[in-house]
């Protein structure tokens, strides 16, 4: 399974209090502050595009790190609780579809229900079994799960499934939320997980309401009879809503009556969200623009030698006068001897072969799967970077644990790359970034997003074809990082490169890994590297007019950072 960003996330999940009665034993110990940034879109023109099923935001995810690739924003999280079908959900919609934001997440308490053993099995079968107790949720995980999403990191959803009353093998990825909104009928029954509410709703809806609501989805969705229902209302529903579920209703920021219907309520809610999220906006790129560049390169840095092939390579694609087809071929050429180049950075060690004459000849293997011609050492250990230790565990003795190489192309220039790492990678897996500039802001965004299984044990190849702030192949690593690979187990590679984005990458991320052909001085004033090489998707793909590159001509605003 992979994880797929850039579309609209939700995920079915419940939560409860951990056994704790008291009401007062549920208030937080101290007061979260919050932390939210994003800009809504026009409504005459949804940041939407619906393919099949997927849905793809048009609108990105903007930068939610500073100029250090600390975050320094997390996820505005909405908590909404309320009785069994009273709205939760549609109250949760609504406030999607009037907030008209990229990147929210809907996660629901139902997913978070604990794994049943073989006599609560029973006992659920005959609807004997108390689903609406605190103490039939994980609140262990669901507050983890919460956690990390809120620092904007990857998670992973259990997916619950009623009629077996068991969790899915295969759980949900779930990434990138510039809002979440969590709903259950124990959303306010845990100290811990009231801690991450930046807002807290109480849907509340008339008792007949919910239990004619309640029959419908349970017979029509779960698989119950009307005589299970209303036993198992009358013997745990309803006790639950007037033990657990009704107290609770005093440490609601906001008390919703009549659930979605209640537009005039969800319009505050959303004008509350939209003031939160614009106090929190951040500027990453114009700060890292107007950052003086007085420093040495970095050490972290790796320029492949200037030999007079690549002198000459890159003096036939920087050419303006150079054809479409000659800018493909060579470029593709110097393209090779760069990821050759970046590929004697990852880990080897010494080994013992026997040639065909029968003799030993020492020499050096890779230490993982992925490289052509190179087997994988059965002991497997991280990458050592200079002048520091790796967060990377020692692996397991199995080749089939060993790290693996992953290139993960910054589209679309990016993707231009991936034939040169396929060439010389065996079975090597790609991920994709798509990132492009706000026009309006000059902010990067996080448009889409699609990485291999298990990516955190990888090692990582960035793959972009040219880097002038750095703000694009920072948030590419900000990424990698919040999918939890070591920072050690990244290269960024690049074909040209300013000296501006080298510095900001490495104050960033000092243990990235920098490899590129070759470091330019400057940026224009629409930030192009140069003397550089031109918008290199463009001349690449052919897409560029004809008087864009002309004499005493200004090139069009780029699309990548």
């Amino acid at each position: 399974m992979e994880t797929e960003c850039g579309k609209k996330m939700s995920s079915r999940s419940d939560s409860g209090s951990g056994g704790e009665d008291s009401p007062d034993q549920r208030l937080p110990v101290a007061a979260v502050p919050r932390r939210k940034s994003a800009t809504s879109q026009s409504k005459t023109e949804p940041p939407l595009l619906r393919t099949g099923t997927r849905t793809i935001y048009t609108a990105g995810r903007p930068p939610w790190y500073d100029q250090r690739g600390a975050q320094s924003k997390e996820a505005f999280v909405i908590g909404l609780c309320g009785g069994s079908a009273s709205g939760k959900t549609t109250v949760a919609n609504n406030i999607i579809e009037a907030l008209d934001v990229p990147w929210v997440v809907l996660l629901s308490m139902d997913s978070f229900y604990k794994v049943l053993c073989e006599e609560d099995q029973a006992l659920a079968a005959s609807n004997d079994y108390n689903f609406d107790h605190p103490g039939a949720f994980d609140f262990e995980l669901l507050v983890a799960t919460l956690r990390k999403l809120k620092k904007g990191k990857s998670v992973k959803i259990p997916v619950y499934d009623f009629t077996t009353h068991n969790r899915h093998k295969d759980w949900k990825h779930v990434y990138g939320a510039s809002v979440v909104i969590f709903e259950g009928i124990m959303s306010f029954a845990d100290k811990d997980l009231l801690q991450l509410l930046d807002m807290k709703i109480f849907v509340d809806t008339d008792s007949d309401i919910r239990l004619v609501r309640r029959l419908r989805r349970d017979i029509a969705e779960r698989g119950r009879d009307i005589e299970g229902v209303i036993k198992q209302y009358n013997k745990f529903v309803k006790p639950a809503f007037d033990q657990y579920i009704e107290p609770s209703m005093r440490l609601a920021d906001i008390v919703v009556p009549r659930g979605g219907g209640n537009m005039v309520a969800i319009d505050l809610i959303v004008q509350h969200v939209h003031s939160q999220m614009e106090e929190r906006e951040l500027s990453v790129r114009a700060v890292l623009a107007s950052a003086p560049q007085t420093d040495p390169l970095p050490r972290t840095l790796s320029v492949l030698e200037s030999t007079p092939q690549v002198r000459g390579l890159h003096t036939i694609i920087r050419d303006k006068e150079t054809s479409r087809d000659e800018f493909i071929f060579y470029s593709k050429r110097l393209m090779r001897l760069l990821i050759e180049h970046a590929l004697t950075f990852l880990p080897s060690q010494p080994c013992t072969i026997q040639t065909p004459q029968g003799q030993e000849y020492e020499g050096r293997r890779y230490k993982g799967r992925g490289v052509r011609g190179l087997r994988p050492h059965r002991v497997v250990t991280g990458l050592l970077p200079q002048g520091g230790g790796c967060c990377c565990h020692t692996l397991s003795s199995s080749p089939d644990l060993a790290p693996q190489i992953t290139g993960v192309s910054i589209l679309r220039a990016g993707e231009t790359m991936e034939p040169a790492l396929r060439a010389v990678c065996k079975d090597v897996r790609i991920g994709k970034i798509l990132i492009q500039t706000n026009l309006d802001s000059g902010e990067p965004e996080l448009h889409y997003l699609r990485l291999p299984k298990d990516i955190s044990e990888d090692h990582v190849i960035l793959m972009d074809s040219t880097v002038s702030t750095g703000a694009a192949a920072m948030m590419a690593v900000r990424v990698m990082l919040d999918h939890e690979v070591c920072e050690e187990r990244i290269m960024l590679v690049s074909l040209l490169m300013a000296e501006l984005g080298v510095h900001s990458v490495a104050y960033a991320f000092p243990r990235v890994k920098i490899i590129t052909t070759a470091v330019d001085k400057g940026l224009d004033h629409l930030l192009h590297v140069v003397p550089g090489i031109g918008d290199f998707g463009d001349r690449y793909f052919g897409t560029d007019r004809s008087d864009q590159w002309s004499e005493g001509g200004e090139p069009e605003p780029p699309m990548s950072c």
